[in-house]
């Protein structure tokens, strides 16, 4: 069989997957109270979180035509079904890889990164936490870890690496490389939870939050929660990885040199960088106050970074036509955000709520959310997005965790922060895996136990030194 017959029965069989899935529910029998079209509305909605793992199309593609399906079929008119591309929260994460766009456009980022590997950069566990403080830097405010990391940090990384003479293919990958690719991803994975912005699927998880507890989850209380548990895990998962799989070369006087010598060519900052910079800091600042100093909308400060960009002429109508990655994750989100929405509507999340809640009937509440914790964040394994897995799992679990006598605020917290830690056990866990895994620096089984030891430090910093900050804050 040739190469491209064996690709087209691959997808066939993803294909076929999804056709069962969907069948499956659809003709399955349906609970009493339900109705027959929210019945077909989650048939349709497992279908489509199906064929975003599978993929035998793109994740936006299999999503459109999700959203195609539900008039079809009549499990939504037409116009309910398009109302998630409407939604504030689409918006914003679209504004958001715009603002990415800006950061690469002008060497802002890039600059930042030069910066800080100049003045820590004179080890090699040095070096990394000055790329990592790059990543923390930027993820303030750009959700795409995937522009963050592929288009800033990791040329950077990479370009130091091989001054080393330490490459993915000829065995020198453990002089220096592995052990940065290893750091970066298990910090990003932090960032993701540190921020409202560290990843775009953050954003989903406060309106489903919004809607399933009734808590409000800003960009300054999603920080200050995070802020000390995730100071700790920044400190603790580097030194395990510098333990565990230490590089051969531990001083690295040459990342400084090269950071200098290329901060001297690029020279002075330019007026774009300048503007990119005001926009930046403008924009962290105004998602920070906002509710203390003005009751602006978190989207509204984000689209107007965007027309600042476009009128200063920083980035150009065309930068954001050709930002495929955004426009991507706009047809994805505004249509997963519909089907989610329109399912808590219906009443199936209760009724599952209610049929889970009672196999944990007469357990104490602590003990019923650990085991949904624990269950959520570790399958994980079978997730290849994590905006697939908390579509599919968030509203359920954090459901069923408020009905066994979870406090609704420390429910909400840890699974959203799960939510992001969870993507530290594979290379495949969310975008910037992808990104690490494909330089060839780390073998598949040294990046799943990192991934799997990493977790487990995350998950005991989270919990123990998480639950003792929310209660000092008097979250819980």
């Amino acid at each position: 069989m040739s190469e491209e017959n064996a690709k087209n029965v691959k997808t066939w069989w993803r294909w076929l997957f999804v056709a069962v899935s969907a069948l499956a529910i659809a003709f399955s029998p349906v609970p009493e109270g339900i109705k027959r079209e929210s019945w077909i509305l989650l048939a349709v909605f497992v279908a489509t979180i199906v064929g975003s793992i599978v993929r035998p199309i793109s994740a936006g593609a299999m999503v459109l035509l999700g959203v195609a399906a539900l008039p079809i079929f009549g499990a939504l008119e037409i116009g309910s079904a398009l109302k998630g591309y409407a939604d504030p929260v689409v918006w914003l994460v679209l504004s958001a890889f715009f603002l990415a766009r800006g950061m690469i456009k002008t060497g802002l980022g890039r600059r930042v990164a030069l910066r800080f590997v100049q003045t820590i950069g004179q080890s090699s566990l040095g070096l990394g936490y000055a790329l990592v403080l790059t990543d923390g830097v930027l993820a303030s405010v750009i959700p795409s870890n995937g522009a963050r990391n592929g288009g800033i940090v990791l040329p950077i990384a990479r370009s130091v690496a091989e001054t080393y003479d330490s490459r993915p293919d000829d065995g020198t990958a453990g002089k220096l490389g592995s052990f940065l690719m290893n750091l970066l991803y298990q910090c990003d994975v932090i960032f993701c939870a540190t921020f409202l912005t560290g990843q775009a699927s953050n954003a989903i998880i406060a309106k489903f939050a919004a809607q399933t507890a009734n808590i409000e989850i800003s960009y300054s209380r999603w920080l200050l929660g995070a802020i000390v548990p995730s100071l700790i895990s920044l400190a603790v998962v580097p030194l395990l990885i510098y333990r565990l799989f230490p590089p051969e070369i531990k001083r690295t006087p040459e990342a400084t040199k090269i950071a200098a010598d290329e901060l001297q060519k690029i020279g002075k900052m330019s007026l774009h960088e300048w503007l990119m910079l005001i926009v930046f800091v403008s924009t962290a600042t105004l998602w920070i106050t906002k509710g203390t100093l003005h009751s602006l909308d978190t989207t509204v400060i984000a689209l107007l970074g965007v027309v600042t960009l476009l009128i200063t002429k920083v980035l150009d109508w065309e930068d954001l036509i050709r930002e495929k990655a955004a426009w991507e994750i706009f047809i994805w989100y505004g249509g997963l955000v519909r089907m989610a929405e329109a399912l808590g509507e219906t009443g199936l999340t209760k009724l599952f709520a209610e049929k889970s809640a009672a196999l944990i009937v007469g357990w104490q509440w602590y003990f019923a959310l650990a085991v949904l914790l624990l269950i959520y964040f570790y399958s994980h394994y079978a997730f290849a997005s994590i905006t697939a897995h908390v579509t599919a799992m968030f509203i359920p679990f954090l459901t069923v965790a408020i009905a066994a006598g979870a406090p609704p605020f420390l429910a909400v917290l840890l699974f959203a922060y799960f939510s992001n830690l969870n993507a530290s056990v594979t290379h495949y866990g969310t975008t910037s895996g992808a990104v690490y895994f494909g330089t060839g620096y780390v073998r598949q089984g040294t990046w799943w136990t990192t991934g799997f030891l990493a977790s487990i430090v995350n998950i005991l910093i989270w919990t123990i030194f998480g639950l003792i900050w929310w209660k000092i804050l008097g979250w819980w």
